[in-house]
């Protein structure tokens, strides 16, 4: 075998070598992209909102892969259903309980904080699509939430 013809054989085995890694890097790059925009089942989405009072807490939208959907407002917590696809998105809110909540008695719950709840359930039943930007879901309709994915 001649010189020239080995490395003509290495030549075209390293070629066929390094095509079959960028393939595979391409296909995890195009898995990872994907990943990156589906919706983040089973993740606490945080809304980005400013404080309303001293309490730190801001509402969290959990949604699970079947749908089923647990909404903590600033006050109160709400079960209901997502229907979800490519780009569009419809929130049922289970009802606003009429009760005061527990933390009432802490001050947690002012007015304020009592109608965010109110104007936040209202804003997510009027949802009609969604998107996701890196560690932002961003939810359209007449107002646009955005809410950042918590990394815990």
């Amino acid at each position: 075998m001649s010189f020239t013809r080995l490395l003509a054989g290495r030549s075209l085995l390293s070629r066929s070598v390094l095509a079959a890694g960028l393939i595979l890097l391409g296909a995890a790059g195009l898995r990872l992209s994907m990943a990156a925009d589906s919706f983040p089942f089973d993740q606490e989405l945080l809304l980005n909102a400013a404080r309303i009072g001293r309490v730190k807490r801001v509402p969290v939208l959990n949604v699970a892969a079947d749908g089923r959907a647990i909404i903590d407002l600033w006050c109160r917590t709400v079960r209901g259903r997502v229907q979800l696809s490519d780009s569009s998105m419809h929130i049922e809110p289970g009802p606003l309980s009429q009760g005061l909540p527990q933390y009432m008695v802490d001050g947690q719950c002012t007015p304020e904080r009592m109608q965010a709840d109110n104007d936040t359930l209202v804003a997510l039943a009027q949802v009609t699509g969604w998107q996701r930007r890196g560690g932002t879901v961003i939810l359209t309709g007449p107002q646009t939430l955005r809410f950042s994915i918590s990394d815990h």
